[in-house]
């Protein structure tokens, strides 16, 4: 998606003219050499997450967990203070405290959370959170989330009736820390515009900062972040690292590599970090131009610092949003369509082998996407947790406000689960989930029908996402209620119905906003049952309602029809379940 809105902005005299006229601040001094730095620096770090790491109570945790945690704890207290401990002492404590703390296990079986998709998040303190096209990464036993915050998220949140092309100006990447995975806490702003990059010039002066992720390296008890970036005064496109002591640590400059070896092109396309259970930090990418060709690549080792050559995984049709996870032993790569910041299905290719670097089989549709397109997203980034119960992994899907206008909300989280062969979306817009056991359930505000506000499609179609004709005239119109981008119009009797697979028995209500012309929404139950919502024909929009209706476990069909020739447009659509 990146590629597109560069070649947007080499042709808009205005927009260069923007990123000529930021002022360079004065860079941050590079690292002469990252694999030593001055211990009172590396102490800093690891004092931080000594402090951090005190506020621990013994009777959260086992035993058994409690023990070397408390003694890695003790022992990183001591090197955290001694001032004179050499670099490479102060890197072996963090790590192993760190790592102590990820082994902690509760003493009970946690709480379920509740997370709600369309719908702008905040943090802890209410206020909104502005993190798109990063990635969650687990540290010790926290999590925490780095994105971007660009100044047309802003503009969307407070106006979203409509798309601001070109806002894309870059704030800063927070960074949010979370024991959940749903309250999350805002704790610093770990890059910004004044942040420098070499040779003098600073993130300010960017034409493009965008999807990131952070490794963390045990020889220099660094955290290092890669962030694709477009400068024209550093030489174009490429992945700039930069690194900090803590987690949430103010980063600095570490090294621009504008070329990855066996890429044809310079930069990358999308891409994200991916962890794997060893503890090896790779980048996901393609290559810019074209984005036919899917890469792994490893983090240098002995400091982060470099990117090695790419191991081409694939090879196809053009994708974005690159990203990986890791399900019971296997690798998944996915990826958006070419669209350009719009929604698509997402495409797996999944690993035949044991090797993150090795062979994968040709590639498939993730189940699940079909039929609201990733739940209105396109591929962001994925968050695996392995609970005590079962293993879960989460979909972190971006909705963007520049040049797409997808609906409500940035970040949309799904789980995905794999109880066959392969693996499983499940797009839901409500969801429980508790990050102890790694179990999940179904919201109680859920709604399920899939593409209710007929936001899926980015043009005008005759066959709306999700949504079967059933003969007559259908299109998505533009011009939805609240000024969403589309809605659905039925005409000359003819109608579309929506199969959803199951529904939990229950007692539902079926809701949805209407104008024009009359029509009519059906509701089938798995034994055959049906009610009836009658739309009349309004010249604005209007809700309409219908409760009471008693569904049994099962599948059920949504029949949207128009009474005469005249078309009945219907947007918000909604069936959620009002017993308990």
């Amino acid at each position: 998606m990146e590629g597109d809105i560069l070649r947007y902005w080499k042709l808009s005299a205005a927009a260069m003219l923007l990123v000529a006229t930021v002022v360079p601040l004065s860079a941050n001094p590079a690292v002469a050499n990252p694999a030593v730095a001055e211990p009172a620096v590396a102490e800093r770090g690891l004092d931080y997450l000594v402090r951090d790491y005190q506020t621990r109570v013994p009777s959260k945790y086992t035993s058994d967990s409690w023990a070397p945690f408390a003694k890695a704890l003790t022992t990183a207290a001591g090197v955290a203070g001694n001032r004179s401990a050499a670099t490479s002492e102060v890197a072996t404590a963090k790590t192993a405290l760190m790592n102590a703390a990820a082994d902690l296990k509760a003493a009970d079986d946690g709480t379920f959370q509740t997370i709600t998709n369309n719908t702008f998040w905040k943090d802890t303190s209410g206020n909104p959170i502005y993190s798109q096209g990063g990635g969650v990464f687990k540290f010790g036993d926290t999590y925490y989330w780095y994105g971007v915050h660009y100044t047309g998220a802003e503009l969307y949140r407070a106006n979203p009736t409509r798309k601001y092309d070109g806002n894309v100006s870059f704030v800063s990447i927070p960074v949010y820390s979370s024991k959940d995975l749903v309250n999350w806490k805002f704790e610093n702003r770990v890059a910004t515009r004044s942040t420098g990059v070499g040779s003098g010039a600073n993130m300010g002066g960017a034409g493009w900062v965008g999807r990131l992720g952070v490794s963390y390296n045990e020889n220099t008890g660094k955290y290092v972040l890669a962030v694709q970036m477009w400068h024209t005064g550093r030489g174009g496109h490429g992945v700039l690292l930069l690194q900090g002591d803590s987690p949430t640590d103010t980063f600095d400059y570490g090294y621009f590599q504008t070329q990855i070896t066996n890429s044809p092109t310079t930069g990358t396309g999308d891409q994200t970090v991916f962890t794997d259970d060893n503890g090896k930090d790779y980048l996901i990418f393609s290559n810019r131009e074209g984005r036919s060709r899917g890469f792994v690549a490893k983090f240098r080792e002995s400091d982060s610092l470099r990117i090695e050559p790419g191991v081409e995984i694939r090879r196809g049709g053009g994708r974005e949003g690159n990203a990986m996870f890791k399900l019971d032993g296997k690798y998944y790569h996915a990826a958006s369509d070419l669209h350009g910041w719009n929604t698509s299905v997402n495409y797996v290719n999944e690993s035949t082998s044991s090797n993150v670097q090795g062979s994968y089989s040709s590639e498939y549709v993730l189940a699940g996407t079909e039929m609201d397109y990733s739940h209105v997203t396109q591929t962001g980034f994925f968050v695996t947790v392995k609970g005590t119960k079962q293993n879960t992994v989460i979909y972190a899907g971006d909705r963007w406000a520049d040049f797409a206008w997808n609906g409500i909300g940035y970040n949309q989280w799904l789980p995905i689960t794999k109880t066959g062969a392969r693996p499983r979306f499940h797009s839901v817009s409500q969801w429980q989930f508790n990050v102890t056991t790694g179990e999940w359930r179904v919201g109680p505000a859920n709604n399920y029908i899939l593409n209710p506000d007929i936001q899926a499609d980015r043009i005008i179609v005759s066959s709306v996402r999700g949504w079967r004709n059933l003969g007559g005239s259908v299109t998505n119109v533009n011009g939805g209620v609240n000024g969403s981008r589309f809605a659905l119009q039925v005409s000359n009797r003819g109608g579309v119905e929506q199969r959803i697979e199951s529904v939990p028995a229950g007692t539902y209500t079926l809701a949805l906003h209407a104008r024009g012309s009359a029509g009519q929404v059906v509701i089938t139950g798995a034994n055959g049952s049906q009610r009836t919502l009658s739309i009349p024909s309004s010249g604005g929009w209007a809700k309409r309602e219908l409760t009471g209706i008693v569904l049994p476990s099962g599948g059920a069909t949504v029949t949207v029809r128009a009474s005469g020739s005249g078309g009945v447009v219907v947007d918000q659509l909604s069936l959620v379940k009002t017993s308990p």
